[in-house]
Formats: C-alpha cells, sequence, structure tokens
C-alpha cells in the first residue's frame, strides 16, 4: 500500500464516532475503556438520570446527553447499549433505524421474540448487531478455548457464585448470571444444546437466587452450571473433561491448569498454561469496532445472544416448583 493509501486508512480508522447509552455501573466502563482506545471518538453517553451523567463525566471526561436523539443529533457511527434489559428491545430498534451499528449487552433482550426482532432488523438495515457476552473475552477463557481445540470433549462444569448484588435487578441469577455460562457452552463444544434440567430456588430473594442447571448439547457433551447469590465471596471456576485432558480455569485469578497424559497406573502430567492479560471488555469493544470497520462478522452475533437467552428463558420456564412461588399459592389459596 503507498504511504497515500496508508494514510487515509488511517484517516477512515480516526473518525469512527461512538456513543455510549446507559451510565451505569457497565455504561460508565464502556465509556472508560471507549474513551482510551486510538482512532475512536466518543461522542458522548446517554442517560436520563444527572447523578449518571455526572459520574459518567467524571470518568470519561465526556460529553453526556439525557436522550439518544440528543446523541444521534451529533453523528454517530456506532453505539453501545449498556441499558436497563427491558430498554434493549426500543432502543436497539431506535438505533438500526438510524443505521447506527450496535453492540448490546447480554442478554440481548427480556425475551426471545424481542432479541429476534432485533437481529431481523439489524440484518435488513445491513448494520452490525454484536452482543455483550464479554466472558468470552476473559483471557482464562480464551486459553481453555485454545486448549479444548480439537479434542473429544466430554462434560463442562462451570460454577458462578457471590453474594446478593447490591444493584437492584427485576432478574434472578439465570438471567443476570447464568446466561454467560449457557452462552460458554455452546462456544466452547461449537454446539446447540438440546436438553435442559434446571434446579431453581428463591431462598431469600423475590427471584431465583439459587440455580443449578443441567445440560447435553447435540454433540453428546454433558454441561453443569452451578449459580446463586448466597456465597459470601465471588467465585468463577470452568473446568473441561475431554479424552485426553483435564483442565481446570480460575477466571477471577485466570489461572489455567491442564492435567494430560493420563497412565494406566494412574500418574498423569501437569501445566499451567499461557494466559494473557487484556482486560475483557477492552478486547470486546477492540473486537465490536473491528467488527463495524471491517463488516465482517462480529465476534458474538445477534443469533447466539438469541440462542443463549432461549436456552435461559427455558430453563425458567421448565422450572416452575420453586419454593416461593409455591409459599405465594398457598397464601393466595
Amino acid at each position: 500500500m503507498s504511504s497515500k493509501g496508508a494514510g487515509h486508512k488511517a484517516e477512515l480508522r480516526q473518525a469512527l464516532r461512538v456513543g455510549v447509552i446507559g451510565a451505569g455501573v457497565m455504561g460508565s466502563n464502556h465509556a472508560r475503556v471507549l474513551a482510551g482506545l486510538p482512532d475512536v471518538h466518543l461522542v458522548g453517553v446517554v442517560d436520563p438520570l444527572q447523578a449518571h451523567r455526572t459520574r459518567v463525566t467524571e470518568l470519561a471526561n465526556c460529553p453526556t446527553f439525557e436522550t439518544l436523539d440528543q446523541l444521534a443529533a451529533e453523528g454517530v457511527d456506532a453505539v453501545t447499549i449498556a441499558a436497563p434489559t427491558h430498554l434493549h428491545h426500543e432502543l436497539a430498534l431506535a438505533c438500526i433505524a438510524r443505521k447506527v451499528h450496535l453492540l448490546v449487552e447480554k442478554p440481548i433482550a427480556s425475551t426471545v421474540e424481542e432479541g429476534r426482532e432485533i437481529v431481523s432488523a439489524a440484518h435488513r438495515a445491513g448494520v452490525t448487531l454484536m452482543i455483550g457476552h464479554v466472558e468470552r473475552f476473559n483471557p482464562a477463557v480464551a486459553a481453555i478455548k485454545k486448549a479444548i481445540a480439537g479434542e473429544d470433549l466430554l462434560s463442562i462444569a462451570i460454577t458462578r457464585v457471590g453474594p446478593f448484588p447490591p444493584r437492584m435487578s427485576n432478574v434472578g441469577v439465570v438471567i443476570d448470571l447464568a446466561v454467560h455460562d449457557i452462552d460458554l457452552i455452546r462456544w466452547f463444544t461449537e454446539s446447540d444444546i438440546i436438553e435442559v434440567q434446571p434446579q431453581l430456588s428463591s431462598a431469600v430473594a423475590e427471584r431465583e437466587d439459587i440455580a443449578l442447571l443441567q445440560f447435553r448439547t447435540a454433540s453428546g457433551v454433558l454441561a453443569h452450571i452451578n449459580t446463586n447469590w448466597l456465597t459470601p465471596f465471588k467465585a468463577r471456576n470452568v473446568t473441561v473433561a475431554t479424552r485426553g485432558k483435564y483442565i481446570m480455569g480460575d477466571l477471577l485469578t485466570r489461572q489455567v491448569t491442564e492435567c494430560f497424559g493420563f497412565k494406566p497406573d494412574g500418574s498423569y502430567s501437569m501445566r499451567h498454561l499461557p494466559v494473557g492479560h487484556d482486560e475483557p471488555l477492552r478486547a470486546e469493544l477492540i473486537a465490536f469496532l473491528h467488527a463495524v470497520r471491517s463488516g465482517t462478522a462480529p465476534a458474538v452475533t445477534g443469533d447466539e445472544g438469541v440462542a443463549s437467552l432461549a436456552i435461559a428463558t427455558q430453563c425458567l420456564e421448565t422450572s416452575s416448583h420453586r419454593p416461593a412461588e409455591t409459599a405465594k399459592l398457598r397464601a393466595a389459596g
């Protein structure tokens, strides 16, 4: 490429104007990361709450707006949507109508139907739609994915537990936490989940705060998710058994260990796998912007986001015998 061509390419890259919708904890982090990326101009952040706008201004030193219309009037090529889930559908369709590329935080929407409408609208408009399943960009997860490439997978177990979140939410642990791991199971196995066996309980919260979820994929892999809001500390662990390896990953400390070389006498070898140091959100946003610039398929497609939400929804619908609901029924009777 000539120096003139290279300069023109750099000029195009610098022109990408990006906005953030939602200035809560997640949206503020989006703004912080975007403000520090090269070749990106953070146009501003939208949030109806003054307190949120003040916080994000201090964090990312960027303009803020009360409405999407105000942001759109400034001109944006792409946005990230980190507003509450029940607003995703309306906001996403409004951005797509303006031909704005978008990354929507997980879950894609409140319902599978709304998620499908977003995917269809983006496809018709020819805009990039990526779903923010950030755990895929955790360097420990990437190391596990690399370690199991080409292996005959047998089972996956994921633990994602912690204390009750300080932010009040209108969803329980399945949508808030387990949807991450449903996506990871589908990504690790590169297969659809075809059987769901959920056990849910509402121990202290109104919605389910304990979930034990079992799955079978079309490829025959058995998977298990243990998640709750009752553990006094955070834990994020993944184990994968294949015919030739056993891999253990801690997603918080980012340590991944591989057991291999199994012998008839029960002995085996162990090694720590190399794990990168990238901030997952930064890696995710870079991947999104690359998809926008190149016109290639994003790292997490809208269809994948819908598929994971569909499985999470199935878990909630299949398990209808929760103690809290039973108690409510008795009281009503």
